[in-house]
């Protein structure tokens, strides 16, 4: 798994992995959110459109850091998931934690 990172704007990061988050690659992602909750942002963006599978390890990365930028006055949320991905986030209900949107676009709207 590969992760680019963008700052369209002052307080907004959007990550882009891609390939497989499981857990071989979920503690780089984890690592990843973690230095940039230090940089206190009000909202970081996980796309997720280049994601081929995520698994139980991925979604933990994605709870911590959820968690983490609640800490800090932050927000993640979640855009353009494959099916695989929406699913495993409807499995585990995690689809009403995060919010979730169709492209990297809305999710800057917020809606």
């Amino acid at each position: 798994m590969d992760v680019a990172i963008d700052r369209p704007s002052a307080g907004r990061v959007v990550l882009r992995p891609t390939g497989k988050v499981d857990a071989e690659s979920a503690s780089d992602l984890r690592a990843q959110l973690q230095t940039i909750t230090l940089e206190n942002p009000e909202i970081v963006i996980v796309d997720l459109s280049e994601v081929d599978f995520l698994d139980s390890s991925g979604l933990s990365a994605l709870v911590s850091g959820l968690k983490g930028l609640r800490i800090s006055g932050g927000e993640l949320r979640l855009s353009g998931p494959r099916p695989q991905a929406l699913t495993a986030l409807r499995l585990t209900m995690l689809h009403r934690v995060f919010p979730i949107f169709d492209d990297v676009e809305a999710a800057l709207r917020g809606g």
